[in-house]
C-alpha cells in the first residue's frame, strides 16, 4: 500500500521533468555539435592574445548560444510551413516505429501541444453574470459555447464562463450559464482582470453615452489610501 502512491507520484515528477529534461538535452546536443565548433572557428581567427580577455571570451559564448537559439528558432519557422509539415509528419511516422522513443516522444508531444493551447487567447469576453445567487453579481470571462453532452443534456444554449478568484486569477470557477442570463461588457479582458485583481479598487471609466470603456490603470501604479486619523477632543 506505501508503494503505490510513491510510485504514483515518481511517475507524476517523470511527467513533468521530460519535457524539461528533453528541451536540455536537445540544446546541450545543439551547443556541441554546433556551437562549439562555431566557437572553434572563431578562435581560428583571433588571436591567443585577444582569447585571454575575459570580455572576448564571454563574447564568443554569448555568440555560440545566439547562433543555437536562432537555429531552433528557424527549425520552428520551417516546421509552420508545408514542406516543413512533411517533414514532421515523416518523422513522426519513423518515431511510431520505435517502442521506447514512441512512448516518450508522444507524452512530451502532448504536455508541449497543451502548454502551447494554454497560451493562446482563450477568453473572448469580459461579462457579468449572477452568481452564486440572484442579485449578486460577478464579472467572468466569456470562454466558449456549450457543446457536446452538456449541452445536449440540457434545454437551455449554454455558454462556459471562467470566474477567477480575487486577488489570485489563476484559480477560479467554470460555470456553464444560459446565454441569456449572461451580459456581455465593453471593457477589455486585460481591464476586467485588472478589476478582479484589485479587488474592485481600479475600474475602467464607462461612457453611457457612447457604450464605451476607456482603459483602467495599472493597479500596481496605484497607491494605497490610508483613512483619515481622527483628531483628539
Amino acid at each position: 500500500m506505501v508503494f503505490k502512491p510513491l510510485r504514483s507520484w515518481f511517475i507524476s515528477g517523470l511527467l513533468l521533468l521530460a519535457p524539461v529534461g528533453v528541451t536540455l538535452f536537445v540544446f546541450n546536443l545543439l551547443i556541441k555539435r554546433v556551437g562549439v565548433p562555431v566557437r572553434e572557428l572563431f578562435d581560428a581567427w583571433i588571436t591567443p592574445e585577444l582569447l585571454e580577455n575575459p570580455f572576448v571570451e564571454l563574447g564568443l559564448n554569448i555568440a555560440s548560444l545566439l547562433l543555437v537559439v536562432v537555429l531552433v528558432a528557424m527549425l520552428g519557422w520551417f516546421s509552420q510551413l508545408l514542406l516543413g509539415r512533411v517533414f514532421v509528419n515523416f518523422f513522426e511516422r519513423i518515431v511510431d516505429g520505435l517502442p521506447v522513443v514512441r512512448s516518450l516522444y508522444n507524452s512530451v508531444k502532448q504536455i508541449r501541444d497543451t502548454f502551447v493551447q494554454q497560451q493562446k487567447a482563450v477568453f473572448q469576453k469580459a461579462v457579468l453574470i449572477e452568481y452564486p445567487r440572484k442579485g449578486v453579481w460577478v464579472l467572468g470571462f466569456l470562454t466558449s459555447d456549450g457543446r457536446g453532452e452538456v449541452q445536449f443534456r440540457t434545454e437551455a444554449e449554454l455558454v462556459n464562463v471562467f470566474v477567477p478568484t480575487t486577488p489570485n486569477p489563476t484559480s477560479g470557477f467554470l460555470l456553464m450559464v444560459p446565454k441569456e442570463e449572461v451580459i456581455e461588457l465593453e471593457m477589455s479582458i486585460s481591464d476586467a482582470m485588472k478589476v478582479i485583481i484589485s479587488g474592485g479598487a481600479v475600474t475602467p471609466r464607462f461612457d453611457p453615452v457612447t457604450g464605451t470603456s476607456t482603459p483602467a490603470p495599472d493597479p500596481a501604479t496605484i497607491a494605497p489610501q490610508t483613512p483619515p486619523t481622527e483628531r483628539q477632543p
